[in-house]
């Protein structure tokens, strides 16, 4: 029996006929290999960057691509209001996006190490206010620390906020850049979408 060619055995082998030499060994069909679970977030989601007195929210699309921005708004709460009013307008503008976007999946920046202590406080007493309310209406939250943020969206955890916000017009093809603030909020948003496990 005439030996064929190897381009006659790749020929069959696309062809889906037999494809192994006679008298060579048949290869052993490999086991399926178990797949990681996904990455990524396909859901409405809102990115909130928590401060007291200017607290980025943002809601962003990423059901499809491209995702798109459907809100976003930063909080200036002067220094007439007390602590704990700032903390209720918080959860008040958080509950009115999440609720008008049917959001179900929210990203906020973890706490950072700060030597102020009251600036510490007011950043907890911030995104608790936040989190309290996605915790009641049943939204799933992801925590990221910013350098994360600045690394999933810039491709660099030491990225400026300017670089961010830049990144965030291109991405989700605005017009011109968001509010520093808001942009931190698409970020942490975008973070969520390109990261989360699903």
């Amino acid at each position: 029996m005439a030996r064929k060619s190897s381009r006659s055995l790749w020929t069959d082998k696309l062809r889906g006929g037999a494809s192994t030499p006679a008298g060579a060994k048949a290869p052993r069909p490999r086991k399926a290999v178990p797949t990681s679970p996904g990455r990524g977030c396909r859901a409405v989601i809102l990115g909130i960057d928590p401060s007291l007195r200017g607290t980025g929210l943002a809601v962003v699309d990423a059901r499809s691509e491209p995702m798109r921005l459907l809100a976003s708004v930063t909080l200036k709460l002067g220094p007439k209001l007390e602590a704990y009013e700032c903390l209720g307008r918080i959860a008040d503008a958080v509950e009115k996006l999440a609720r008008e976007h049917a959001v179900t999946h929210a990203a906020i920046e973890e706490t950072i190490y700060v030597q102020n202590f009251r600036t510490a406080q007011a950043m907890g007493a911030s995104r608790g206010a936040a989190l309290s309310v996605l915790a009641r209406l049943g939204v799933k939250v992801g925590e990221y620390a910013p350098t994360r943020i600045k690394l999933a969206v810039a491709g660099h955890g030491g990225a400026s906020k300017e670089q961010v916000s830049r990144m965030i017009r291109t991405v989700l093809r605005l017009g011109e850049e968001l509010a520093l603030d808001e942009s931190d909020a698409a970020a942490a948003a975008l973070c969520h979408a390109f990261t989360a496990r699903s």
